[in-house]
């Protein structure tokens, strides 16, 4: 009988195609670099065939190493979903999920749940993986990820979402700032407005400007941050003035500092939470039951 690949060695080829650089592969799939090049050459052995254009700067997929990628990817996703085909045979919250989380949320929602979750079902082990939402929908799809809790739309192909909560946007400002305490405060009023916000590639800068109906060219942005604390700190220095999801603000984002936190006037100026998975996992009833208790600790 002909040999065949191994998951392992699919694993490899795909972390070498993703990365570009056996280095950087070997750190991600956590072996030595000797170990992966061993595990690729074996695998194109097996196959007999030439996969990885190998020179000083550069790892190059040859056109067939493509082709061979794309499958791989997909078998090791249908292994995952073979996984989870046989975790969801079982009880509900009896085995390991693997939940991506983005940065504006995991602080403020992850620490309570996780301690409910254990507490509930001790022998549920859930691994969560922060980043932001393109990296993480980019996981679910590679099959690294089982379920995601990110900010509503999101654009992601094969999925199903569940809609949890909406989470208001909160004007945070100096105290002494005109807007600070208005009643009637309005989205207008934030033009011309020195905004911080976090920088390109956090889906937190989008819905907040969608939500306000704010185009770049309607505000000055003095500063870009990587995080909601350090652009705290720049309101409270009077740097400028930022918007703050209201799970932040309960979360105790603003505690111990001079900024003061306004509510807009009008309603619907907000971003939608939910959950994203595969459209055929065979997971999704646990999921849906997960999505119900973030509802429910949201509402307590």
């Amino acid at each position: 009988m002909a040999r065949q690949p191994t998951l392992k060695q699919l694993k490899y080829l795909c972390a070498v195609a993703e990365h570009q650089h056996f280095g950087r592969a070997a750190e991600a799939s956590h072996v030595s670099q000797s170990t992966l090049s061993a595990g690729i050459q074996e695998l194109e052995e097996t196959l007999s065939a030439v996969l990885i254009e190998r020179n000083n700067r550069k790892v190059l997929l040859t056109t067939l190493g493509e082709d061979v990628v794309a499958r791989a990817q997909n078998i090791l996703v249908d292994v995952e979903e073979l996984i989870s085909l046989c975790a969801a045979a079982g009880e509900p919250f009896s085995g390991k999920m693997r939940l991506g989380v983005i940065p504006t949320i995991a602080p403020f929602v992850l620490p309570q749940l996780l301690g409910s979750l254990r507490n509930e079902f001790p022998g549920f082990k859930l691994y969560i993986r922060e980043d932001l939402s393109h990296q993480l929908v980019a996981a679910l799809h590679a099959g690294e990820l089982d379920v995601l809790l990110l900010a509503l739309p999101f654009p992601a192909d094969a999925v199903e979402v569940m809609p949890l909560l909406v989470d208001e946007f909160l004007l945070a400002s100096p105290r002494e700032h005109p807007l600070a305490n208005s009643r009637t405060l309005a989205t207008a009023d934030l033009q011309g407005e020195d905004l911080l916000l976090l920088e390109d590639g956090h889906c937190l800068r989008d819905h907040a400007l969608e939500a306000c109906k704010l185009r770049d060219s309607q505000i000055s942005v003095p500063y870009q941050a990587t995080s909601l604390a350090t652009i705290v700190q720049m309101v409270a220095n009077g740097i400028g003035v930022t918007l703050l999801p209201a799970m932040s603000v309960a979360g105790g984002i603003t505690a111990g500092t001079d900024i003061e936190v306004t509510p807009f006037q009008h309603a619907g100026i907000a971003r939608e939470i939910g959950l994203m998975w595969r459209r055929k996992t065979p997971r999704a009833v646990e999921y849906r039951l997960l999505g119900e208790k973030i509802k429910a600790y949201a509402a307590s």
